[in-house]
């Protein structure tokens, strides 16, 4: 093995595309940003702009391959990324059709609400449920509304797939076209028991088959690209939330992993079958082939990062991460908050609650409001991670990862309300890291020890019947909210 050999990542997030190169050791020896930004033309849209985010994922990728020394060998190259987000491109010029829908994008809420498909149905074939957020409801919305698009399709030079899936074909020049069974599960058209599009998903939506990609194991040879005059095998493709369990070695001995992002995720490993629980999510692992496939019962949270910037860019109530620690610390009173921005997430899977503040007295201000969105995300998760408990779920302790896991009144509040150990994860960079771990597996390359140790471990100090008491009350809350919300639509009482 020679000391100069790398395996390079991408990773396409939310709000960056991340470039890394991994020597032998498991460190990384050259890393590049480029800030990513959505566009919000207007209500329930989230979208970004294929080209601009191509371009800077590559630029990202050039400027590490600058950084690499010279004659380094390039082992292999793995692409993680956002998993709802998609893309429509033609299949002769490359060029995207139409901006890219988020997975935050919401513009399909009715026409999903108009399609057969009942929620037991939809969970039993793809692990997910009937929600706006995934790909398929907005995939027909585009066939529907967007000339280029429909166009495209009826030509046959319509491409539509995760946003790696547009990356790899834009790096090999148009002979990559795939995308791996995490990846396309999230477009609510995949069959993760057959582990291929669903035949009867894709006549729902009116999808056709021809315009998606490859679905083929995390793990596995996807092709070749050449960069800077060398052929690189392409050895992995997943999903972000899948890599970064791996990169935290939360993937069994009752270890979960919950990442505090944009939205938040916690996921939990089921071994070869999918263990179906009412309102939790059924979500392809890591897999080097269809016989080793793996599963993890996942709980989604729309809003986490996004609940703490809507106070920071619309109310002016902190600045970063450090103002929101400060007023955790001075807080008083509890005020209870759910943060529901975008829709409520597992269990409940309701998309018409208001973001709702409740106990507010004399004595709130600013610190209080701030540590209730705060520990609001705390008793989402812990409200999705005590279902998990009693469907059967082993869960002994919590690695946490993500911006938001660097706010100690999080962490601790989580533990307090979950019941278990919090472990602070130090490796920020934990879904490169778990996507380079995929490709060296796929390659044969023995580059990575054990999981990182944890930087603070955050014990509960609650007792279990104070657990218990806010726990109802948290769960009293979210009903009330819901009951509430659907009186002001049903009256219109917010309409000026």
């Amino acid at each position: 093995m020679k000391p100069s050999s790398f395996l390079l990542v991408l990773d396409q997030g939310s709000s960056g595309s991340r470039a890394a190169a991994f020597g032998a050791d498991g460190s990384i020896a050259a890393a590049a940003h480029r800030k990513l930004s959505p566009s919000y033309p207007s209500a329930g849209r989230v979208e970004y702009d294929a080209g601009k985010l191509a371009a800077g994922q590559l630029a990202a990728l050039d400027e590490v391959l600058d950084a690499l020394p010279k004659g380094a060998e390039l082992r292999g190259l793995a692409v993680a990324c956002q998993r709802s987000t998609f893309v429509f491109w033609d299949r002769r010029t490359g060029e995207p059709l139409c901006p890219a829908p988020s997975w935050q994008d919401g513009r399909a809420a009715d026409l999903l609400g108009r399609v057969r498909l009942l929620n037991p149905a939809v969970h039993a074939v793809t692990g997910l449920y009937k929600t706006p957020y995934y790909s398929a409801s907005k995939m027909a919305w585009c066939l529907q509304h967007l000339p280029a698009v429909s166009r495209a399709a009826a030509s046959g030079d319509l491409m539509a797939g995760p946003v790696a899936s547009y990356l790899l074909w834009r790096l090999s020049g148009g002979n990559i076209f795939a995308c791996d069974y995490s990846l396309a599960q999230r477009t609510l058209l995949f069959n993760i028991g057959k582990l291929r599009w669903e035949p009867k998903l894709l006549s729902l939506f009116k999808v056709p088959l021809r315009s998606l990609p490859s679905a083929l194991p995390s793990g596995a040879a996807y092709g070749e690209v050449e960069l800077r005059g060398r052929r690189v095998p392409v050895a992995a493709v997943i999903g972000d939330q899948q890599a970064a369990l791996t990169g935290l070695g939360a993937c069994g001995d009752g270890a979960a992993g919950l990442n505090y992002g944009t939205g938040a995720f916690l996921m939990a490993p089921t071994g070869p079958r999918p263990l179906r629980l009412k309102g939790m999510l059924n979500s392809v692992g890591w897999n080097a082939s269809a016989a080793e496939t793996g599963y993890f019962v996942e709980a989604t949270m729309n809003s986490c990062g996004t609940a703490l910037e809507w106070l920071k860019q619309r109310f002016g109530l902190l600045k970063g991460a450090e103002d929101a620690a400060a007023a955790c610390a001075a807080a008083g009173p509890r005020a209870m908050v759910l943060p529901a921005i975008g829709g409520i997430g597992a269990p409940y899977w309701d998309y018409s609650t208001f973001t709702t503040v409740s106990g507010l007295t004399p004595q709130t201000g600013r610190d209080e409001v701030i540590r209730g969105f705060v520990e609001g995300i705390a008793f989402m998760l812990a409200d999705s991670f005590h279902h998990m408990k009693a469907g059967g779920v082993k869960m002994n302790s919590l690695r946490a990862s993500g911006g938001l896991s660097n706010l100690d009144a999080l962490l601790s509040a989580q533990a307090d309300l979950c019941g278990v150990e919090v472990l602070r994860m130090p490796d920020s960079e934990a879904t490169a890291r778990g996507a380079a771990m995929t490709a060296a597996s796929a390659l044969g390359l023995r580059w990575f020890g054990g999981p990182p140790s944890p930087s603070a471990v955050f014990k509960p100090r609650m007792d279990e019947k104070r657990r218990k008491e806010l726990l109802s009350a948290w769960r009293a809350f979210v009903r009330d909210a819901a009951r509430m919300s659907k009186s002001l639509r049903k009256f219109r009482a917010l309409e000026r």
